[in-house]
């Protein structure tokens, strides 16, 4: 594979996401109620709220990793894990889902990598599957996007052998080597010692500045102020507010905002 496929293949274009009147509950407990939400191409926005406001459920619903209720996501227009029938929505089939999903970046908590697999192959994996690409090509690009999270030195190495944190930057290589549209983390440094929350974040703020549209679930609030183009408060299943951080977090219009932040500022 050429210079020129590599460099065409880290040209991702950066999508919309639209998030259109979504509840969910589990039994009688509503996590999320009545959400609407719009991302715009290459906006990083932050989602903050106190624990089981349902910031997370919210992330794993843009993917159909959970399915609605009411409501449904679409990607650059087109909706996620359904399609139209009539005046109804039906649920896409597996494969149909699987390959949106494959468009749609996701770092979890927990890293999430395969344990049996070196951290190359990690990397390389999903374009292999789905496949985009032969190995050859698929491992010549994953070693491109390790070093662009600064392991281009651990390709043989495997997960076990790795610390947190370069952990989480294989998985966000990983999410990288599909060419989302959207990356999605879910509190992605929550699970880190405190000394190496630092080099994720680094990788963070450099895909913020790339252009590519970012979603991020996290309760590093400075981090927010400095890399959010908007901040969205979810308490209770509701966006109480959003705004730039100059405003939600240093201005903050409604009660329950200001109380949140005044217990973790």
């Amino acid at each position: 594979m050429t210079a020129e496929t590599l460099e065409a293949l880290a040209d991702v274009e950066a999508a919309t996401v639209e998030v259109h009147d979504v509840h969910k509950w589990y039994g009688t407990h509503r996590v999320l109620d009545g959400i609407d939400l719009t991302v715009r191409p290459g906006e990083v926005t932050v989602i903050l709220g106190p624990s089981g406001s349902g910031k997370s459920t919210l992330l794993r619903v843009i993917n159909h990793l959970e399915k609605p209720e009411i409501g449904h996501v679409s990607i650059n227009g087109e909706l996620i894990g359904v399609k139209r029938q009539g005046d109804r929505l039906k649920e896409l089939g597996e494969r149909a889902i699987l390959t949106q999903r494959g468009r749609i970046g996701f770092v979890f908590q927990n890293f999430n990598l395969f344990p049996h697999l070196t951290v190359l192959d990690n990397v390389a994996a999903a374009p292999v599957a789905t496949g985009r690409l032969s190995r050859p090509e698929a491992q010549e690009l994953a070693r491109g996007l390790l070093a662009r999270v600064g392991l281009a030195d651990k390709t043989g190495a495997y997960p076990r052998q790795l610390s947190g944190g370069q952990q989480q930057r294989v998985a966000i290589a990983r999410a990288l080597a599909l060419r989302p549209g959207v990356i999605l983390f879910d509190e992605p440094t929550s699970a880190l010692d405190p000394e190496l929350v630092g080099e994720v974040l680094a990788v963070i703020k450099d895909l913020a500045t790339s252009g590519t549209t970012l979603v991020i679930v996290t309760h590093e609030i400075g981090f927010a102020r400095e890399i959010a183009d908007r901040v969205v408060f979810i308490d209770g299943g509701k966006i109480v507010e959003q705004g730039p951080p100059s405003e939600v977090l240093d201005k903050p219009r409604h009660e329950r905002t200001r109380d949140f932040l005044s217990k973790v500022l």
